[in-house]
């Protein structure tokens, strides 16, 4: 694909770099001479300096052949302005970066697409819904619903607890009577392994497993894990991120802000009804202390410093909260909360390239997701009448042995699937992948 991206600040720097590994033609447009020296000095990218919203400029980047032209500068009124202007110049289709929430909850009122903005994205509000869904299970280090439910993806660390420590899977197979889960990816040290039966589970591994229904609780069980009710949430920052999640989440749960800023708390109490505002320092024990902290159910710390959100995360665990998320800036950061004891890392650049992304996939893409921390993407695709995955059983088809198949979805039911099941039309495939073989996977769906 001819994508080319607006903005070479850090999303766009980020999107680059995933798409450039998958091989697509990447031109770069930006003001600023000295971000795109930076691009082109790291990544095989075509770079052009100037206006995004200068037709000259688009037309120089090709715009009238462009599959995809994607606006993630940081001002907002330009983001729109370059995808409508790309849009009436040829470019097939256009995403525009947003900050303001209003564009998100009214987008079917406004007609984006008329005006020539085929979608839009929003990295503060994505990462708010992200921190909604991993509250959703609290004794989950990941979670991820399909078809409200019919399958889920989710993800424990194997403790001193766990019946899994020191056996391979294929020891563990008597554990699954039912073959209600599957698991498809362990997070080891940093390393990503797609596991088959020879793959032994270790202490502080992090394993991610597709269920149905009736597994969940079956893995919870051999993961030695405990759900608990989460009633009371403390939010460490007003930033953005923090304003969206107590917004999102100020309906199911008492909400406690943290900002240090007292202006900025006078008016995020206008802005937050519903969530009790406390002026302090998140970083102070004391403070934590002193409001209760310890008898929060969970911590999401999102201020602008990643660092700040991680030791206060660290400090709150410390006092006995058993749900920590911390939002870092740096990517590499992610792979840290398998050995910190921070439960989830979350970063606003994977979220919003992940969201992105299902525009480039090829094949019926309805879904897709990533692990934090792990190197895999997790996509549903729904199979055609003339797919070339249909009327094969999944052992004969040749699948990549870096790619598994982790379940089907057919006819309002959700299935964990082995070596014999044979695909039919219409259904809903759920697939994990390690990023070099995504394509080969996109081709058993076209």
């Amino acid at each position: 694909m001819r994508i080319i991206i607006a903005g070479a600040g850090d999303l766009g720097f980020h999107l680059s770099k995933l798409l450039v590994q998958e091989e697509q033609d990447i031109i770069l447009i930006d003001e600023v001479a000295d971000v795109l020296e930076h691009a082109s000095g790291h990544l095989d990218v075509q770079t052009i300096k100037g206006s995004s919203t200068s037709p000259r400029v688009l037309e120089e980047a090709g715009i009238g052949k462009a599959d995809l032209l994607i606006a993630v500068t940081s001002n907002q009124d330009t983001n729109i302005t370059t995808c409508i202007i790309g849009k009436r110049l040829g470019a097939k289709k256009t995403i525009a970066r947003v900050s303001n929430i209003e564009y998100i909850h009214q987008r079917d009122k406004l007609d984006l697409k008329r005006s020539g903005i085929d979608d839009i994205v929003s990295p503060q509000s994505l990462a708010a819904k992200e921190i909604k869904r991993l509250l959703k299970e609290s004794a989950m280090t990941d979670s991820f619903e399909f078809d409200k439910g019919l399958l889920t993806l989710m993800g424990v660390s194997v403790d001193d607890m766990s019946q899994l420590k020191g056996k391979t899977i294929q020891e563990t197979a008597y554990l699954n009577p039912n073959n209600n889960f599957i698991v498809v990816a362990i997070l080891r040290n940093n390393e990503t392994i797609i596991p088959h039966g020879e793959h032994k589970f270790e202490l502080h591994d992090h394993a991610y497993f597709i269920a149905q229904p009736n597994g969940i609780e079956s893995v919870m069980s051999l993961a030695g894990k405990e759900r608990f009710e989460i009633k009371n949430v403390a939010i460490l920052g007003g930033t953005r991120v923090g304003v969206h999640t107590a917004n999102q989440l100020s309906k199911k749960y008492k909400i406690k802000l943290i900002e240090r800023n007292k202006e900025k708390c006078l008016k995020l109490a206008e802005q937050l009804p519903d969530t009790m505002i406390i002026n302090g320092d998140g970083r102070d024990v004391d403070l934590l202390k002193e409001e209760g902290i310890a008898n929060m159910d969970a911590f999401i710390a999102v201020t602008g410093n990643s660092e700040t959100n991680i030791i206060s995360c660290l400090s709150v665990k410390n006092l006995g909260v058993r749900k920590t998320i911390s939002l870092v800036e740096n990517v590499d950061y992610i792979h840290l909360s398998q050995n910190i004891g921070v439960d989830t890392l979350i970063n606003k650049k994977l979220i919003a390239a992940n969201f992105i992304f299902r525009h480039i996939r090829e094949g019926e893409v309805l879904n897709l997701t990533s692990i934090h921390g792990v190197d895999a993407e997790v996509l549903e695709f729904e199979v055609k009448e003339n797919s070339k995955i249909l009327g094969k059983e999944l052992r004969k088809l040749g699948f990549p042995k870096t790619a598994v198949v982790g379940g089907v979805m057919r006819k309002g039911l959700g299935y964990t699937v082995r070596g014999d099941f044979t695909f039919e039309p219409k259904d809903r495939v759920v697939v994990l992948s390690r990023p070099e073989c995504i394509h080969k996977i996109e081709r058993y769906f076209k």
